[in-house]
């Protein structure tokens, strides 16, 4: 099911508030499932960075990438993440910030997004120049303060 009710001046009123994260509740698809997934799983971070931060102005680029990686890591406390630190996990995402868009769409919801170079999990290149590399140097992260 697909619902629009939420106008655009309410979505960008809402990201900017200070303790508003940018995240996705898509779960792990792969582009062989006969099912199709919503366009977030591919696009929801290079949107934001294309729409909100580029074309509308809504938010500068430092405050979306802390709303996305560093105040998501403090507010669930993941520890040493979310920052570019001596001593934190190498969880990287290289992108050119005048090129980065969504590309995936209802009908082809696996599009890469575009402007995207580089992705590091734990410090390894997962994904290259437009492709992924058949290493998987992620992790579950445990949590026992709840």
């Amino acid at each position: 099911m697909i619902y629009e009710c939420m106008s655009e001046d309410d979505l960008e009123e809402i990201m900017c508030h200070k303790n508003t994260m940018f995240g996705s509740d898509s779960s792990v698809r792969y582009n062989d499932m006969k099912s199709k997934p919503h366009p977030r799983g591919y696009g929801t971070f290079p949107r934001v960075l294309a729409r909100y931060v580029r074309e509308r102005g809504v938010l500068s680029l430092e405050e979306a990438i802390r709303k996305m990686t560093s105040l998501p890591a403090k507010v669930f406390k993941l520890g040493q993440r979310g920052e570019i630190k001596e001593g934190y996990f190498a969880d990287l995402v290289i992108f050119n910030e005048h090129e980065i868009s969504d590309a995936s769409t209802y009908d082809e919801p696996f599009n890469p997004p575009k402007g995207i170079y580089f992705v590091l999990v734990n410090g390894q290149i997962v994904f290259k120049n437009g492709s992924e590399r058949a290493i998987y140097p992620g992790r579950p992260i445990c949590r026992t303060d709840y």
